[in-house]
């Protein structure tokens, strides 16, 4: 019962939701965090704690990969307690067809065989083999269960391309959106990423950390839109970033760098997107050797800045600056705004999918207010927090994506 694409889908069901970025899933680290082996690092984008709902569908699974076996037990417990002429014939003949989408070939064969096999031996011991309905009624049994042998074959070769389409999907997304190394220019580094769309692994927002002669420089943005062109979008500007964060000596000029890749990326586009495609991205940098963090905001929700002994302040642009890919509307010099950044403060970077997730009431969650006077000691801890908070405001459900990114000054 373990052959199959159920087993090599992880020991997902068809139908069951794939683990996304996000909540809900088991949160890797090595010695407690991975990354480097110093026990903090960087959350794999979408692997989570395992939630309530998580745990609930496991139960689900459990329940319905028992199911032939339990059909088959009351079937046999209700004819041995009934008269002769009562029969469970309704039970026998579902528990195969439970099972051809549940089980192996082999493990539906094995199912049918046991249906028969229990029907036959319980006709003789009621004494009722050689009546014309036992007859009939074993002869279905056994049709049924030699169909859901047939049945089972169409759906392992349904399971096995959807599985491979899913692997293939999840490879193209990672590459996309790779996990940052956990310590990254003595920094500890943490993310995660939630894609409110079902069975998706990145939607439209991005984070990345990039290394650089000048230090350490990271982004946090948000593309316009949903589905494959946003993931186009987030390809493109990641891709940019990296470039830019290596050979510009300026954190304005990797922000003029995106504007302009984002510009040709506009020239491709058909239809609104052509003209309303944009980003609101947060750049960051982080000197070598300094403790300061120099930033430039394009229309982003302002960073947090939370000190070790658990006070906090929201690192507000002074000036505003529209998104990238909007320059058409109006050019404004790049103004990078530096901070302290003291030891053991860190510093947390998020898209909007985190401040407008909503409770029942309709009340957006707070983050400034909600991790105020909070100590959490590594970044993947406050991540961890975030995550389980954000699920119990919202009620499990994610109405956009969510990029988190928290980096820590040892």
């Amino acid at each position: 019962m373990d052959e199959g694409p159920y087993a090599r889908a992880g020991g997902r069901l068809p139908g069951d939701p794939v683990p996304d970025p996000g909540l809900g899933h088991a949160h890797e680290h090595a010695h407690g965090h991975g990354g480097d082996g110093h026990g903090h690092g960087a959350a794999r984008p979408g692997v989570r704690s395992l939630g309530r709902e998580e745990r609930r569908f496991t139960s689900v699974r459990r329940f319905v990969r028992l199911l032939p076996l339990l059909l088959i037990a009351v079937a046999v417990v209700y004819d041995c307690l009934t008269p002769r002429y009562f029969t469970a014939g309704p039970l026998y003949t579902a528990a195969p067809l439970v099972a051809a989408p549940l089980y192996s070939r082999r493990g539906t064969l094995f199912t049918g065989i046991a249906v028969v096999v229990a029907v036959t031996a319980l006709q003789f011991t009621k004494d009722v083999a050689h009546y014309i309905d036992s007859i009939t009624e074993l002869v279905t049994i056994a049709t049924v269960a030699a169909l859901a042998v047939f049945v089972n074959a169409f759906v392992r070769r349904t399971d096995e391309r959807l599985a491979s389409a899913r692997e293939i999907a999840e490879a193209a997304q990672r590459a996309v959106l790779p996990e940052p190394a956990g310590r990254i220019g003595g920094f500890e580094i943490a993310a995660c990423y939630e894609a409110a769309q079902a069975d998706a692994f990145i939607g439209g927002d991005l984070y990345a950390v990039q290394d650089s002669p000048r230090g350490v420089r990271m982004i946090v943005g948000d593309v316009r839109g949903k589905g494959m062109g946003a993931v186009a979008a987030v390809a493109v500007v990641i891709g940019a970033f990296r470039e830019a964060a290596e050979q510009e000596a300026t954190l304005e000029a990797v922000a003029q760098r995106l504007e302009r890749a984002l510009a040709r990326e506009g020239t491709r586009r058909e239809g609104l997107d052509a003209f309303e495609g944009f980003t609101t991205a947060i750049l960051v940098e982080l000197p070598h050797g300094g403790s300061v963090v120099r930033l430039v905001n394009r229309g982003h929700p302002p960073p947090l800045l939370l000190y070790s002994d658990g006070t906090l302040r929201t690192l507000s642009a002074r000036d505003a600056a529209l998104p990238l890919g909007m320059g058409e509307l109006g050019v404004w010099p790049d103004r990078a705004e530096e901070s302290a950044f003291p030891g053991g403060s860190t510093l947390l970077l998020y898209t909007d999918g985190l401040s407008e997730a909503r409770d029942a009431e309709g009340e957006f969650y707070d983050p400034q207010k909600r991790l105020a006077g909070r100590d959490f000691g590594d970044p993947g801890a406050l991540l961890d927090h975030l995550a389980e908070d954000v699920r119990r405001h919202s009620g499990g459900g994610m109405a956009d994506d969510m990029a988190l990114l928290a980096v820590q000054r040892p």
